[in-house]
């Protein structure tokens, strides 16, 4: 059996069209993002597409120096920025297709029919996005092969958002994580209240059971090692949110409580995002 090989492409951080007024030393942008290569010796799939044309654009002129036949771009949840450049990929690769497990194709059609009227991603990346959107088309299957090598999709559930997938390449003992695993970058706990973060630990528990030793983020700083050891750190993250969000008090004291445990990580917009969705759900909670 010929082992398969992983490279990772990093788009990095880059300002957007935030609605938030930014906080004390809050810096708006969009959190880097990965995409990731799994190939053979003649094949290779995708894994994310990130979210604008010209991130797509991107991915393929990277993806293209390898000179493999790209036979399916496959993503690992539903959010946009994970899959929302996936028409345009398919543009560069025209005999693949792009695929997601049920629960993902769930949430990304879902997230494609709420922007037309909340404009939500249209409005932060005007004239970027591909319009209309091609949304996933379902994969039946959990496994995909390529070269004939298999490559296992694992239906994890909690990351950033319930219904996550990672997927398992076990000749190489590799997990590509998606948003169950961040790496030197600050959490999104946007829709991930308490309950859903310790199911999030749960998750993460679960990848560290196959003992990978390669582990890809789906946000990630440029340059950064895909070491296991991101499992572990992305756990102590989740849990000291949820103990700084206990003490109560102001957006600006959650965040300035976690990055005086993690401040040397990249984004920090996305912390102030978690805090404000932190703060709002504790205030209606008590409405």
């Amino acid at each position: 059996m010929t082992d398969l090989n992983l490279d990772v492409f990093v788009y990095p951080m880059e300002p957007y069209n935030s609605p938030d007024p930014p906080g004390p030393g809050e810096v708006v942008t969009w959190a880097p993002m990965s995409s990731t290569l799994i190939a053979g010796p003649t094949e290779g799939v995708l894994i994310d597409a990130m979210l604008t044309t010209h991130h797509a654009d991107a991915i393929a002129e990277w993806a293209k120096t390898f000179n493999k036949t790209i036979t399916g771009i496959f993503i690992t949840h539903g959010h946009t920025d994970h899959w929302g450049g996936g028409g345009q990929l398919l543009t560069h690769f025209p005999d693949a297709a792009l695929y997601a497990a049920p629960e993902v194709a769930a949430r990304a059609a879902w997230e494609a029919e709420a922007n037309k009227t909340s404009k939500y991603w249209s409005s932060r990346f005007p004239g970027q996005l591909t319009d209309p959107p091609v949304v996933p088309e379902l994969y039946p299957s959990d496994g995909i092969l390529v070269d004939g090598e298999p490559v296992n999709i694992i239906h994890i559930g909690q990351g950033d958002i319930d219904g996550s997938v990672v997927f398992h390449v076990p000749s190489i003992d590799a997990i590509v994580a998606g948003d169950v695993v961040y790496n030197n970058v600050h959490m999104m706990f946007f829709e991930a209240d308490e309950p859903k973060r310790d199911a999030w630990i749960a998750s993460i528990d679960k990848i560290a059971a196959l003992n990978p030793k390669i582990v890809v983020a789906g946000h990630k700083s440029v340059g950064a090692a895909d070491t296991p050891d991101h499992l572990a750190a992305s756990q102590q993250y989740i849990r000291d949110f949820s103990t700084v969000a206990r003490r109560g008090g102001s957006v600006e004291d959650l965040v300035n409580g976690m990055l005086e445990l993690h401040g040397k990580r990249d984004q920090n917009h996305t912390l102030w995002i978690s805090a404000r969705a932190e703060v709002a759900r504790r205030r209606a909670a008590r409405s």
